[in-house]
């Protein structure tokens, strides 16, 4: 078996809407592609020694030992790497269970679809599942040593993937509020919301979080000083800088017992506590330094008692929690390492904080602690004792958690609530030690040690005892309050031909609200009046680069097959996705070999609109009519004809439509007509000549009516919006050259060629094409582009692209003027090969009152080309040969790019 490619999907896709991440694999059987697992002796036997879990893999008949059953009676071996990709995954702890294999056009080469958690683990399950398979044909098993090794490796992607606990909590709580969010390329922040109305947030740091109180936290003598200065109980200390003050510093906070710890730790690291002799202070005051950036030491009188961490969360008190540090419990018979080992085998307990609780480890401080009992890791303690093996109850060093929340005294309570205040934090972290929580401190001598931001939320999320707190709910309560939004709308346009002008058209629309645009086409990134990035941006992540700005209110998303086909949607729905048709254009790529497939792809925008959004739906295009079936939105259509059966019926039943009627464009719902603008005073429809932009227009003002544009601000847009080289570069650019006209549009399918011959039929001069195809196209798809040509133009250049996408140079063009040859039509035409000599070829020989019809690999080149023979001054000249068009209705010149 050889695997030809491994794509990541990480939205709405092709093979599942629901699940967004989707590993596909293009895997050749090779040897195996005629022989099914039936007619390999032992495969079976070796499978289910290897993974015998495999039992609970349902597959048809959609019961246990379902897909077991198919391997026994003989399936493809595509069929099994999807099972065992999935499996691997669930061994390794990451819970999975969609798959999809189908086979493609070529024989024996199959599309194997399934589930991943985090990417790389997902990439590695595939690569693994082929190799297991594989050993098993060879040698009728698969090593176990290897299989382990598979698993660990699985392991440690993900551990090396998760983001930490107290992020998944939040995360987790984003989702279930519905708030979208995405990872941030720096400091490991992530951004919760889109557009305009994001947050963001780093472990339980916020973009509320003020810098001073973070600074002050971090600060501990700073904080303590603070708090003392507001009569908050805090203990004795003092800092220290050099070890000759140690002595000193000792005497001023009382005597021993006392605390050594850096001025700027964090997690309970270099801390020593309860300290009774000048040798221990010592030592406790290196582990300090050690530890601090600043090499400062803050040394405080030890109080007794048990240590609780208070979290507060926009100044109210959100949970306790009764820290106790990691520790031994004694049964007579097993010594401390037993007792430490029984611990460990907890499957609660993990490495780092992978899991609720985090595996102890024995260190120097441990074995300190020990020392200073007088015992060692082969004591045996008494039944009941407990042996503690760290100074600090912090969960990363293997302490536990219990629950306090509900027994907190309510001064206590206020005076946290009080601090939080007072340190400046958003999310507070507050170190209580008291021998009861559900006393005043003062009372029992105890005291607040320490303040925290970014305060750990395991401890509260997974308590070892008493009730799990959902410490993450308030946290999402301060950053979106109910009844603000998370996310920006969201309109995004899909189809063969037309996505670029109408997303163009749609973003210009939505200006006129006053609103910040971001807006993804083939020709760059824009937000506002200026571009981002050049060049074609129509997948994943440019939309996503829309969906990350702060300043952008509304996202209008050109969606093309590609970016669908190899990353899936950069959004897991929109409010309104428009559908503009589906025709036969990049068949053969990418295992879309049909126009039903094509139309399958594109569907997967329209299944992805909100339930309470807008599906936007050609009715003139049966393929798009029948993505109704599948779509759980609204649906709206838009259609040329008024007549039309499928629109007809919509109204009828009070949907929303829109119809060009009577030289108008029209929205129409129920039985009520509203009409917008009429085609000849909307720049973008030549007059009224291009059918085609017409339909663009009326996709775009239904759009923007479905979503709440006022029909003011549509019937505005569509009459400033030209197409020109400044608003739909490539798209119908006209150019009044004198004594004729020449246009530039993209057209590269037939149905975009058919769309410009329904303008150009209305020229009344001559006509010169000057014609190419994309090289990765069929044979049959560059001859049918010949043969359409014939019936548009009267004179034809045929050119080639410079890059001819793995074709040999002239072959295009060889197969575009055959198709002109068969249509036996009057079209005279030539071959001319470079781009830039057919075009300047057909400018030099274009008669008075002729049109030039340039369809290039490079619009820019084709502009250029032109500009330079532009006359200063522009004559007025008709274009229907009776009578002048007015300069508001059609764009007669254009300025450079």
């Amino acid at each position: 078996m050889k695997i030809l490619k491994i794509q990541t999907l990480r939205g709405p896709n092709y093979w599942s809407i629901r699940r967004h991440k989707v590993i596909v694999m293009r895997l050749d059987l090779e040897d195996l592609a005629e022989k099914p697992t039936s007619l390999n002796p032992g495969f079976y036997q070796g499978l289910v020694e290897a993974l015998p879990s495999l039992v609970d893999h349902y597959c048809s008949p959609g019961c246990r030992g379902g897909f077991l059953s198919r391997v026994q009676e003989g399936t493809y071996m595509g069929h099994v790497v999807e099972h065992v990709a999935l499996e691997l995954q669930e061994l390794a702890g990451m819970i999975v269970g969609f798959g999809r294999t189908r086979e493609t056009t070529t024989p024996g080469t199959y599309q194997v679809a399934f589930e991943y958690i985090d990417e790389q683990a997902g990439r590695y399950a595939a690569r693994a599942a082929v190799r297991l398979c594989r050993s098993i044909v060879d040698t009728g098993r698969y090593p176990v040593s290897e299989l382990e090794q598979d698993l660990q490796d699985l392991k440690d992607l993900a551990a090396k993937a998760s983001l930490g606990p107290s992020t998944e909590t939040l995360i987790k709580e984003a989702e279930s509020r519905d708030i979208p969010w995405f990872h941030s390329s720096a400091r490991a922040m992530i951004q919760l919301g889109s557009g305009i109305h994001q947050k963001r947030v780093q472990a339980t740091l916020t973009d509320r979080s003020s810098i001073l109180g973070v600074e002050l936290a971090c600060d501990k003598e700073g904080t303590k000083k603070t708090l003392r200065d507001a009569g908050i109980p805090v203990p004795r200390g003092t800092l220290i800088h050099y070890l000759d003050e140690l002595q000193e510093a000792i005497d001023e906070v009382g005597g021993y017992p006392i605390v050594i710890k850096p001025l700027d730790g964090n997690h309970g690291r270099g801390i020593t506590i309860d300290i009774n002799s000048w040798e221990e202070a010592k030592e406790a005051y290196d582990a300090a330094t050690t530890a601090s950036k600043t090499r400062s030491v803050i040394i405080e009188r030890y109080y007794k008692g048990r240590d609780h961490r208070v979290l507060v969360v926009n100044g109210k008190l959100i949970a306790v929690a009764e820290r106790v540090p990691a520790h031994a419990i004694g049964n007579g018979r097993s010594t401390i390492q037993e007792l430490i080992d029984e611990t460990n085998r907890d499957p609660n307990r993990g490495d780092g904080h992978d899991n609720v609780l985090t595996r102890i480890q024995v260190d120097r401080i441990s074995m300190q602690i020990l020392e200073r009992k007088g015992y060692d890791l082969d004591t045996v303690l008494k039944d009941g004792e407990i042996c503690y093996l760290r100074y600090t109850a912090n969960l990363s060093t293997g302490g536990i958690a219990i629950d306090r929340t509900d027994e907190i005294h309510p001064e206590n309570l206020w005076m946290a609530e009080r601090v939080a205040k007072m340190i400046g934090l958003d999310i507070c972290g507050i170190d209580v030690v008291t021998s009861d929580i559900s006393q005043p401190l003062r009372d029992n001598d105890g005291v607040i040690v320490e303040v925290n931001a970014a305060p750990g939320f395991r401890m509260h999320v997974c308590p070892s005892q008493g009730l799990p707190r959902n410490v993450a709910a308030p946290v999402m309560e301060m950053l979106f309050p109910s009844g603000t939004p998370s996310r920006i709308p969201i309109l995004a346009i899909t189809g063969t031909n037309g996505k670029t002008t109408t997303t163009r058209l749609l973003a210009h629309i939505y200006k006129q609200t006053g609103k910040t645009i971001g807006y993804t086409t083939t020709d760059g990134t824009y937000i506002g009046d200026f571009i981002v990035e050049k060049g074609d941006n129509t997948g994943p992540q440019s939309a996503e680069l829309i969906l990350k700005d702060p300043t952008v209110e509304v996202a209008v998303l050109e969606t093309a097959r590609g970016g669908i086909l190899r990353s899936g949607l950069a959004f897991d729905r929109c409010d309104v996705g428009v559908v503009l048709n589906v025709s036969a254009d990049h068949l053969g790529i990418g295992d879309i070999d049909t126009i039903e497939q094509m139309a399958t792809l594109k569907s997967v925008l329209a299944e992805s609109v909100d339930p309470k959004g807008y599906a936007i739906l050609n009715a003139e295009d049966p393929l798009v009519v029948k993505m109704a079936k599948r779509v759980k939105s609204q649906i709206a259509y838009f259609s040329m004809d008024p007549e039309n059966e499928v629109l007809q019926n919509h109204v009828r039943n009070g949907g929303l439509a829109a119809v060009y009627e009577n030289g108008y464009l029209s929205i129409i719902k129920g039985d009520w007509t509203l009409r917008i603008e009429q085609a000849v005073n909307v720049p973008l429809t030549m007059a009224g000549l291009a059918p085609f932009m017409i339909a663009n227009a009326l996709a775009a003002a239904l759009a923007a009516y479905s979503n709440g544009v006022p029909i003011e601000q549509i019937r505005s847009g569509l009459a400033t919006f030209e197409a020109s080289v400044a608003q739909t570069p490539g798209r119908m650019n006209l150019f009044n050259m004198g004594s004729y006209h020449a246009l530039v549009d993209y057209a590269h399918n037939a149905a975009s060629y058919e769309a410009l011959g329904g303008f150009v039929r209305n020229w009344p001069g001559e006509t010169i094409g000057v014609i190419g195809g994309p090289g990765d196209r069929r044979d049959e798809d560059l001859t049918n582009l010949g043969k359409l040509s014939a019936e548009i133009f009267k004179q034809i250049i045929v050119k080639e692209d410079n890059d001819t996408r793995g074709r040999p140079r002239g072959n295009a063009a060889h197969f575009i003027s055959e198709g002109i040859a068969q249509a036996n039509g009057p079209a005279a035409y030539q071959t001319i090969l470079n781009e830039t000599e057919a075009i300047e070829t057909a400018l030099d020989q274009a008669p008075s009152g002729s049109l030039v019809v340039i369809l290039p690999e490079s619009v820019t080149r084709a502009i250029n080309l032109i500009e330079k023979r532009k006359p200063l001054e522009e004559p007025r000249i008709p274009l229907n040969g009776s009578k002048p068009v007015e300069s508001s209705s059609v764009e007669y010149s254009e300025s450079s790019t």
